[in-house]
């Protein structure tokens, strides 16, 4: 299993949006960047994501898993890029913010750390496990 993390803007797709998409998901569309797409590109169903928060809130909010593997992105014009489907799996009791992971030494050589824009981004076992336990979560 791999781990990963996608952003969003909440006021444009929020966690809570995420949530009432089921069991049937959503899918993650929209993605033109190409270290994104070929980081989706990696995917399996069953990898785990977080649920991550850009604009004002700039937080890990929830843990999405990868239902759909990548496939083309139907609001692509090009047909150049893809998407994935993810559905919602659990919320974080505590999000864990931005600036708590550029502040933590554990976190100094996270993707999210260095390259903050990226809107789709791998994260290490090692990395998971203590973000989700910042998060409340066991």
């Amino acid at each position: 299993m791999q781990y990963w993390l996608f952003k969003t803007e909440a006021e444009t797709f929020s966690w809570e949006m995420q949530k009432e998409r089921g069991a049937k998901g959503e899918p993650w569309s929209g993605v033109r960047n190409w270290m994104a797409a070929r980081n989706m590109k990696a995917m399996k169903k069953g990898d785990l994501g977080f649920f991550y928060h850009t604009g004002d809130e700039k937080r890990i909010v929830g843990i999405v898993e990868v239902i759909g593997e990548y496939r083309k992105d139907p609001t692509d014009e090009t047909g150049k890029f893809g998407l994935v489907d993810v559905k919602a799996v659990k919320d974080f009791p505590k999000p864990v913010t931005l600036a708590q992971v550029k502040a933590d030494p554990h976190l100094k050589d996270m993707v999210l750390a260095k390259v903050a824009r990226l809107s789709v981004q791998p994260v290490t076992p090692e990395e998971w496990k203590y973000i989700c336990k910042l998060g409340g979560l066991k």
